[in-house]
């Protein structure tokens, strides 16, 4: 055979060879063996790994990228609860008003419309949007969460035989056959009359009963949340953590909410409030003026806001954003007492509170030169304060089952988990793959750096524990994160896919993996991690066999790690972001579980050709 046949015959075994002989010269010698005929043997096998069972006993929780507040009960987690602690943000010059208020003061003697404007708060609301999603993959005018068929612009969704599409453009409701209530179809209507600009949204990340009823309260905080550490010459971020209530602790002032609240999904409209003279054909009272996306939103104490904030309108504690944080420090809310349970992530970036004020504004009427028809009118404004700055979630857990206190004693006296149970913001694991002084791991290492393994796909599989019952307690996280535990960061195969499955949420770097598995009977099976870089670089550097960690995982956007703190005498870790956003959790097979388990332990599977 000639050698150009030969050469075509291997030339994936060249590319092979070449690439592992660059990286490590004890796999392969490069030399005439190339040219042999050679055959593969592609194997799998399961190696031990040992996981162990931890709990923080608190995190850092601000600057999280959402605001959990709420109660939830698990029958083996217990009984999880949030509430928000907020600064407010000055959005500009506090002037109410057309006027400073020194000039209201002072008069203008060259303008005689400044006067005394008498600013009086008429009503403050704190609104609180929820996270929703407006996709529509078909872009038929219907989102995909009410969409009969979402890949599908040709579906009928309120079945009156006009597709989606068709009533998009007329105008007409898609999720209504009779769009305007006259008790004529649609598809035999001349005249629907339907707005065509009110929306439906599917709001996310409420978890419980949604119609569930419950207390919520809203205080003035009297703590004052500094931005930066006194402890380090004001230098650094000062890092606030999930286990301080401040109300508990009494630092709380004013109670400008408190009432039996229950939520609402519609989409928000308000009319304008007066009707334009000009326009004689049209009544604009009963046009919609403002749309707001579905949220909380509270009446909040007319008073204190009007003694508190618009009276103190040209004073110090108004004059900066620094000054106005140590006057108004900013706000606690707190939910109790409810129906049923409900937790809810909620969008803090654009909640904000509204100041609808009234004052006296000089009207010339037009007559700049005739003062005999001005007239002293009362002007409407509103003023709004977002929240933000330093914001906290306090986050409580309490009435877990002993069996997860079991299992963190048996961890910390170094006997590997039979169970791992997984909570956000409290619950996590350690797993240790290769290890050089425990006997068993470190001999696996050993076996694999002898043997001639490519390794092609190396993955950890976290099975289910089917004893604990998934429906309950919320259900179970759509997926988990595997990460360095030493320093909160994430795996080299994490950042480099660059995967995303849009049909699916949170569907992005699905090699990598992390997402809730199914068995054939539509039941939760496992989580699988692809770690096959990892494992590569441990069989090349053993100072890249690191222990890993396990969380709850979220938007994989955040990983940045927060501190968190394992106890007084066992100091901090790094903990990533994504594994505090909600509370729910999963009980998994350990690695070391009972004899009827053992087909569902946790082991590292690599697959790999020898040659």
């Amino acid at each position: 055979m000639s050698l150009k046949n030969v050469l075509k015959r291997n030339s994936f075994l060249l590319i092979v060879v070449l690439t592992i002989a660059s990286c490590n010269k004890d796999f392969h010698g490069v030399g005439a063996s190339l040219l042999e005929d050679q055959s593969f043997t592609t194997q799998s096998v399961q190696l031990p790994v040992y996981a162990y069972q931890d709990a923080i006993e608190k995190v850092q929780t601000n600057g999280l990228p959402l605001g959990q507040l709420g109660e939830i009960n698990h029958p083996l987690f217990g009984k999880a609860q949030a509430a928000i602690v907020t600064q407010l943000q000055l959005t500009s010059n506090a002037i109410f008003g057309s006027f400073t208020q020194t000039r209201e003061d002072e008069g203008d003697e060259d303008n005689i419309q400044v006067i005394q404007e008498n600013e009086r708060v008429t009503e403050v609301f704190l609104e609180i949007p929820f996270f929703n999603n407006l996709k529509d993959r078909d872009a038929d005018g219907v989102i995909d969460a009410f969409d009969i068929d979402p890949d599908d612009p040709q579906s009928d969704t309120d079945g009156d035989t006009l597709t989606d599409l068709v009533e998009t453009r007329a105008g007409s409701n898609p999720l209504d056959e009779d769009s305007d209530g006259d008790g004529i179809l649609d598809a035999d209507d001349n005249d629907t009359e339907y707005d065509q600009e009110n929306k439906v949204y599917q709001i996310d990340s409420l978890y419980g009963n949604r119609q569930a009823s419950f207390n919520i309260k809203v205080h003035e905080l009297t703590y004052f949340l500094s931005r930066l550490d006194p402890f380090n010459n004001f230098e650094t971020p000062l890092a606030y953590y999930s286990n301080r209530d401040y109300y508990e602790e009494g630092f709380y002032g004013a109670t400008l909410y408190d009432g039996n609240y229950t939520l609402s999904f519609d989409e928000l409209r308000f009319n304008y409030t007066e009707d334009d003279p000009e326009t004689t054909e049209v009544d604009e009272t009963q046009q919609v003026e403002t749309r707001l996306t579905p949220r909380i939103r509270l009446p909040l104490d007319t008073r204190f806001f009007q003694e508190k904030f618009i009276d103190k309108e040209g004073q110090v504690e108004l004059n900066s954003q620094d000054q106005f944080n140590e006057y108004f420090r900013g706000l606690i809310i707190q939910t109790s007492n409810f129906s049923d349970d409900l937790y809810m992530l909620l969008d803090l970036g654009g909640a904000e509170i509204k100041i609808t004020y009234s004052y006296d504004s000089y009207n010339l009427n037009n007559t700049e030169d005739d003062t005999s028809d001005d007239t002293i009118d009362r002007e409407q404004r509103t003023y709004t304060m977002p929240l933000g700055g330093v914001q906290i979630n306090t986050l409580k857990n309490s009435f877990a089952d002993a069996a997860i206190a079991q299992q963190i004693q048996q961890s910390e006296a170094g006997i590997p988990a039979d169970r791992l149970f997984i909570q956000g913001g409290q619950k996590h694991a350690r797993i240790q793959l290769f290890d050089p002084e425990n006997d068993v791991l470190g001999a696996e290492l050993n076996r694999i750096r002898e043997q001639r393994w490519l390794i092609n796909e190396a993955n950890l599989v976290f099975n289910v524990d089917p004893s604990y019952d998934p429906l309950q307690g919320g259900g179970l996280p759509d997926r988990l994160y595997l990460y360095n535990y030493k320093t909160g960061r994430a795996l080299n195969d994490f950042l480099s896919d660059q995967t995303l499955n849009s049909s699916v949420k949170n569907g992005d770097k699905y090699v990598y993996g992390g997402l809730l598995e199914y068995d054939d009977n539509g039941r939760p099976k496992s989580y699988k991690f692809r770690i096959t870089d990892h494992v590569n670089n441990i069989v090349r550097r053993d100072s890249t066999n690191v222990t890993l960690g396990v969380v709850l995982g979220a938007n994989t956007r955040y990983i940045e790690p927060k501190t968190a703190s394992l106890g007084l005498l066992k100091g901090d870790i790094k903990y990533p972001t994504m594994g505090i956003l909600n509370p729910f959790g999963v009980v998994l097979i350990g690695s070391h579980p009972e004899q009827a388990q053992l087909d569902k332990k946790l082991w590292l599977e690599i697959f790999y050709t020898e040659y």
